[in-house]
């Protein structure tokens, strides 16, 4: 494939994923709104999804914050990467940018003063750099699969990687992923929300099997345990927007890693807002 095409994938996926809900995620909007019994909250999940009908016709951001690109590459044996390739990719990402157009967020000056923030901001959305490209082998030995997240910052605020001390028990990592989005959903604000879980073995592979979970859940697809934490989190009743009502949380998506013989299980929670995951792939 010429760079100019993967140039061309990359911007459109972004911008795809900056601006549009994925099917599930409007099927499950839409069974909300029909089955909330409190208008004011059945009025907020409304608006959201037109204002996410409106953002796809146009092409348009999702939320005034667009969010920092995350990009997962998932790769088969009998597919294979280049200096080549990785260098249109980041140029794809910085058309999509300048498209969507992504919110001027990046911190100008060198690692201190970023920190600080002493330098101010750059005018350009294209200098919102991605995060660093999380590399991913897949079963199927033809698969060159991109995919990309926007990922805000209201849930990142929220966040949290720690260790549970489980005691060999499912319910004790359960009631800890439970207490923790319970604490974090009414003061997100950008709700309901879809809770992102990761368990694994490290800091770094919770923080991974999390951004997987983002990118291979559906809202229409949940498994008991999903559910679960779905159902004891909306009986916080904090509601769309903390309006109230039965929806604090659409679903949860949650990937285990591999673990190890341990006391503890290493656990990453986000909150994703309320319109997130905002992801979208293509494959070359």
């Amino acid at each position: 494939m010429k760079r100019e095409e993967i140039i061309e994938k990359v911007r459109d996926t972004l911008v795809r994923a900056g601006s549009t809900f994925t099917p599930d995620k409007k099927e499950s909007y839409k069974n909300k709104i029909e089955n909330e019994e409190n208008e004011l909250s059945r009025w907020c999940m409304s608006n959201i999804l037109e204002n996410a009908e409106v953002a796809e016709e146009r092409k348009s951001p999702l939320c005034d914050d667009s969010g920092i690109p995350h990009i997962i590459l998932e790769v088969g044996k009998e597919r294979s990467i280049s200096g080549e390739f990785m260098d249109a990719l980041y140029a794809g990402v910085i058309e999509g940018l300048k498209s969507l157009p992504g919110r001027p967020m990046a911190i100008l000056g060198e690692d201190i003063e970023r920190i600080e923030q002493k330098n101010g901001l750059s005018p350009l959305s294209e200098s919102v750099l991605p995060a660093p490209v999380m590399l991913k082998y897949s079963d199927d030995p033809q698969r060159l699969r991109l995919t990309i997240m926007m990922q805000g910052g209201g849930p990142e605020i929220r966040s949290k990687t720690y260790r549970v001390f489980h005691k060999h028990s499912r319910d004790v990592v359960i009631d800890e992923i439970v207490s923790w989005a319970k604490e974090v959903v009414g003061q997100l604000g950008c709700t309901p929300c879809t809770l992102a879980v990761g368990i694994g073995r490290s800091h770094f592979e919770a923080s991974s099997m999390m951004l997987q979970a983002m990118a291979e859940g559906n809202h229409n697809v949940q498994n008991e345990y999903e559910k679960e934490i779905t159902r004891r989190v909306n009986e916080t009743n904090v509601g769309p927007l903390g309006l109230g009502g039965k929806v604090t949380v659409l679903e949860t998506f949650m990937k285990i890693g591999p673990q190890r013989a341990s006391g503890v299980r290493i656990v990453c929670l986000r909150p994703c807002c309320c319109f997130e995951p905002r992801k979208a792939f293509t494959d070359f």
